[in-house]
């Protein structure tokens, strides 16, 4: 039976590179088993990737989405940054709508965009890196390039296809 499907933006190079470069170093190595990414639907059933596939070809059809980190979150055992983007809000709203009535209840319950660059460590662990972080935080934009269609493989993602915002380089 093939696995759900996922669905992540896809960050500009610079950006990718910076957020890879954080989750690496401080993300449990043995718990790692995905690259750096933003969450936007995390188990669209893999009857509708043709459906899905199309939504994310129409919606890629403007110019990138303007976005922003704006601030860390304590996810209790970890540590994750806070996204802004109205545009990138309003993309995973319309797929949402169109998808209706087929959305898992994690992608059904609403949207917390964030980066994950922490998981899976004790709270206290997480609390340092935290203030770590606030320390020197400083809001600043985020590249958003694409968005990008996943399988779950039982832990790995398998990437499917990318599809990249018109003008995205």
């Amino acid at each position: 039976m093939a696995g759900p499907l996922i669905v992540t933006a896809q960050f500009a190079k610079d950006d990718h590179a910076w957020l890879e470069g954080l989750r690496r170093a401080h993300y449990p190595f043995d718990q790692n088993r995905v690259p750096v990414h933003l969450t936007m639907f995390q188990g669209l059933p893999p009857s509708a990737e043709e459906e899905v596939r199309h939504q994310l070809a129409l919606h890629v059809a403007a110019p990138p989405p303007r976005a922003s980190i704006e601030g860390l979150m304590n996810l209790s055992s970890g540590v994750a940054y806070r996204v802004v983007s109205d545009e990138l809000e309003s993309i995973r709203d319309s797929i949402a709508d169109h998808f209706h009535g087929m959305l898992c209840a994690p992608d059904a319950g609403g949207w917390r965009p964030h980066i994950t660059i922490q998981n899976k460590v004790s709270a206290r662990e997480a609390k340092a890196l935290l203030d770590k972080l606030e320390r020197d935080f400083r809001p600043r934009p985020l590249g958003i390039s694409g968005l990008l269609l996943h399988r779950y493989r039982g832990g790995p993602w398998e990437t499917l296809a990318t599809y990249k915002f018109r003008g995205a380089s």
